[in-house]
């Protein structure tokens, strides 16, 4: 199975730049009712990911005491904990899995680094549970 088949494209993808600031990160996030983004660079190459506990975290150990202050702090000053593995196009459904098992979301990029769209692990989740409705699994399943 190719694994395009559960990829959510980069235009319907709310992603950060690297240029973007604090306050655009969390506005962002805040809009789209996210936990964490992509982040990408500005020539559009994934770079990793921002996590609300990221931001929280740099909000209190960079004294952030308003919005306005979160303007002038850019993403890049924000330590991240954990950078969630992307994988590429061509990828088998096996490394696709294996990601998706730690990740909420595996970030998708072309042979040279560019970011193409993230595949969630919830539309992972309902295809598997669809294919296993239709084997006329348990009751479990009903």
């Amino acid at each position: 199975m190719n694994i395009l088949f559960f990829l959510t494209p980069k235009s319907d993808v709310a992603f950060i730049y690297e240029s973007d600031t604090l306050r655009q990160t969390l506005e962002k996030m805040e809009n789209r009712k996210y936990s964490c983004v992509p982040l990408i660079s500005e020539d559009g190459r994934y770079t990793g990911t921002i996590a609300e506990g990221d931001l929280l975290w740099a909000i209190r150990h960079l004294n952030v005491e308003s919005i306005s202050e979160a303007e002038e702090i850019s993403i890049m000053a924000v330590p991240r904990r954990a950078t969630y593995k992307p994988v590429r196009a061509s990828a088998n459904i096996e490394d696709l899995l294996d990601c998706a098992i730690n990740q909420n979301f595996v970030p998708v990029v072309d042979d040279q680094g560019f970011f193409i769209g993230i595949i969630t692990r919830k539309d992972i989740m309902k295809y598997g549970y669809s294919e296993l409705k239709k084997l006329g699994t348990p009751a479990v399943f009903s």
